[in-house]
Parts: C-alpha cells; sequence; structure tokens
C-alpha cells in the first residue's frame, strides 16, 4: 500500500468516525475524496456506496444494542428507497461527471441548511382523526405518526438521487424523516444509519452492473470506514448533537462551494487537487 493509499484511508477513517455520528453513511465526503486524490466520479461514486454500506453494518450493530433503530419503520420505507438506489445507479452512466457534480453540490447544500438552521417540529404531536395512510408508531417510550403517502414518494426520491451521485441518503433522509415525517431525531438518526446501508446497496448493485466497481480500493477502504463507524457511532449516544450539527452544517457548505467551484468552466484554481493549490510536496504525494 502506497503513502497516497495510506492517506486517503486515513481521511476516510475520520469521515466514518463523523458521519456514523449523525447516522449517515459518508457518502457526502467519500465521493469528492477519492475524486481529490484522482479517482474517476463514477468509480467513485461505486466504492463510496461499498463504503457507506460497511459503515452502516458497523454503527447499526452499537445503534441497535441501544436501542435506537425503529426496525419496522427502516424496511418499510427500504422497500422504495432500495428501487430508487438500484435505479439511480443502474442510469448514472447516461449522465456527464459535469451534471452529477451539480446535483450533488444541490444535495449537500441542502442538508448544510437543515443541519444549520434550527427548524421547529413536533415530533410527539399524532393526529386525532384516523386516515387509512397514517402509520402510528410507538418505539423507544414515544408515539408517532408517519404519513405514508408522503413517505413513500420522498423515500424513493432520496433513494434515486443518493444512487446517482453515491451518497447513502442519509443527509437526505435524516432531514425527510425529522421534518416531514415527525421522527424524533434520535431514533431518526440511529434508524438512518441501518437505511443508508440498505439504500447503499440498491446504488451499488446498480453500478456493478454497468461495470464501475474498482473492488481493491473498496476492501482497502473498507477496513478503516468499519473501524471509524464503531468509534463514530459510540461516540454518538452522548453527542451534543445540536452543536455538532451546526458546526458540520457549516463544513458541508464549505463541501458544496468547493464542488461547484471545481464543475464552473473556467476555474482560477482547482480546489480539489493538491497540485492546483501549488504545494510541491502535497502534489507530489498524488503523483
Amino acid at each position: 500500500m502506497g503513502y497516497s493509499d495510506a492517506l486517503l484511508a486515513g481521511i476516510l477513517f475520520l469521515v466514518a468516525v463523523v458521519f456514523s455520528m449523525l447516522g449517515q453513511g459518508g457518502g457526502t465526503l467519500y465521493t469528492p475524496v477519492q475524486v481529490l486524490f484522482g479517482i474517476d466520479f463514477h468509480v467513485a461514486a461505486t466504492t463510496s456506496l461499498f463504503l457507506i454500506m460497511v459503515a452502516s453494518l458497523s454503527s447499526t450493530l452499537v445503534f441497535r444494542k441501544a436501542k435506537k433503530v425503529d426496525w419496522s419503520l427502516a424496511i418499510v420505507l427500504e422497500t422504495v428507497t432500495t428501487l430508487g438506489g438500484f435505479i439511480g445507479g443502474l442510469v448514472s452512466g447516461g449522465f456527464s461527471a459535469q451534471t452529477l457534480t451539480w446535483v450533488f453540490s444541490g444535495i449537500v447544500a441542502f442538508s448544510a441548511i437543515f443541519m444549520i438552521h434550527d427548524f421547529k417540529h413536533s415530533p410527539e404531536s399524532v393526529p386525532t382523526n384516523q386516515r387509512w395512510f397514517d402509520w402510528h408508531r410507538r418505539f423507544d417510550g414515544r408515539h408517532y405518526t408517519v404519513n405514508l403517502l408522503l413517505a413513500l414518494p420522498v423515500s424513493f426520491v432520496a433513494g434515486l438521487s443518493s444512487g446517482l451521485i453515491g451518497v447513502g441518503g442519509g443527509i437526505l433522509k435524516v432531514p425527510l424523516m425529522v421534518l416531514l415525517l415527525g421522527i424524533p431525531m434520535d431514533i431518526a438518526v440511529g434508524s438512518s444509519a441501518l437505511m443508508v446501508g440498505l439504500t447503499a446497496s440498491g446504488g451499488f448493485a446498480g453500478h456493478l452492473a454497468a461495470g464501475h466497481w474498482d473492488w481493491k480500493t473498496s476492501l482497502l477502504l473498507g477496513v478503516a470506514v468499519f473501524i471509524g463507524g464503531q468509534i463514530g457511532a459510540r461516540k454518538a449516544l452522548s453527542l451534543d448533537k445540536k452543536k455538532m450539527k451546526k458546526l458540520f452544517g457549516w463544513f458541508l457548505l464549505l463541501i458544496a462551494l468547493v464542488m461547484v467551484i471545481k464543475n464552473s468552466p473556467h476555474p482560477q484554481i482547482d480546489l480539489l487537487s493538491p497540485c492546483g493549490w501549488n504545494i510541491p510536496y502535497i502534489c507530489r504525494a498524488f503523483q
């Protein structure tokens, strides 16, 4: 394993730690970090989905033990999300890397706004009228209601987007579960940890069918991500999520900005290339 491979594994280990704290797979950074190291976007997206599956397995083991995973909710929503992920991964080859990067930047910016802004919601409220599409959930001492007419289409779109750009969907699912579906934050995070892996498996299957996978790189990075997922999920159980969300939200906005500049027609500096910063020692490490 070369120096650049070790550096890449170390960076993705840290990414797995941070993202697992918030019930997300890490695809928001797995893909652009690989692109920074010179990996083709489509291959990077496929490897990212594999790593999300690994991180999801790792963190779910911890959240399951803490009883923060609503299994029934996760499985029902994932029936359509995984289908969307598979379709997204299968058709991703029909879109240019530039188009996918714009989509990627928009989704990251959306997630950042959710994390920075203190949205008001009432997760414990239950409608008095009984509607056939309202699913009343009692879990971990809480009672919340999921509108299936809203939840299922939204989950499909989240899966489709995640399959296209190589993310597990956590950056969409956690905001949507909390804001639109009224699910308590800690349960949304724990359930999302499981769901992102299932969604990623659909997208990964689509990319695999399209021939985008570099299995050697995936297995090498998978070890680092699994360990990072364990550490991050354990820290999440005692984490001050309000402060963490805001700091992480500003960081995501920075990532979105970098991707937009990278995707502009005539960037002044290649921000995703160490050589673009004219730092010789770092530049040579990537060559």
